[in-house]
C-alpha cells in the first residue's frame, strides 16, 4: 500500500517539478524557506528556554512573548515547506527511520513550547533542557536524512536497490 501511494505521489506534477525543475523556486527555495522557518521556530524557542535556564537574567521573560507570533509563523512555514519537500522526495523520507525520529522530536519540542509558554505556569528547568535537547535531536536527524536514506525514489524501492 505504501508503494502505491509513493508511485502516485512521485508522479504528481508538483513532485516532478520539485525534483526536475532547474528553477531556483523549486527545491532550493523551498529548502531555504524550511531553513528560515526552522531558524524562527527553534531559534526563538531555544532563546526562550535559555532565558528560563538563567541566561541573560536582565531580560524579562515576558519580553519573549513579543516574539511568539514569529516563532509560530516559523512553525507554519516549516509545516508548508516540509510537506513540499516530502512531496518532492517521499520515498527517500518515508522509508528512512530517521524521518520519523525527526518528526517525533519536532512534535515533542512544539508540545513543550506550548506547555512552557502558558502564562499561568512557571517553566521547570528540566522541561527547558528537554526542549533544547528535542530541538538538537530534530535538527541532527533532519541533517542526517540527506545521508542515511535507503531508497531515493519509488523505482529503487520496487527494484530493491538500497543505497
Amino acid at each position: 500500500m505504501l508503494a502505491s501511494f509513493l508511485v502516485w505521489l512521485e508522479s504528481t506534477g508538483f513532485s516532478v517539478w520539485m525534483k526536475e525543475s532547474p528553477s531556483v523556486f523549486a527545491f532550493p527555495m523551498i529548502l531555504a524557506a524550511h531553513t528560515i522557518g526552522l531558524g524562527l521556530l527553534a531559534g526563538i524557542d531555544i532563546a526562550h528556554k535559555l532565558r528560563v535556564l538563567g541566561v541573560a537574567p536582565h531580560v524579562p521573560e515576558a519580553e519573549f512573548n513579543r516574539f511568539a507570533p514569529f516563532m509560530w509563523a516559523g512553525l507554519w512555514v516549516n509545516v508548508a515547506s516540509g510537506v513540499a519537500l516530502l512531496a518532492g522526495y517521499p520515498t527517500k523520507a518515508m522509508t528512512n527511520e530517521l524521518f520519523y525520529v525527526k518528526l517525533g522530536f519536532v512534535a515533542a519540542a512544539v508540545a513543550l513550547a506550548r506547555i512552557i509558554r502558558r502564562p499561568t505556569r512557571r517553566a521547570p528547568r528540566t522541561l527547558a533542557v528537554l526542549s533544547i535537547l528535542c530541538w538538537v535531536g530534530a535538527i541532527a536527524a533532519g541533517r542526517l536524512l540527506a545521508y542515511t536514506y535507503h531508497y531515493l525514489d519509488v523505482d529503487d524501492l520496487l527494484a530493491g536497490r538500497r543505497r
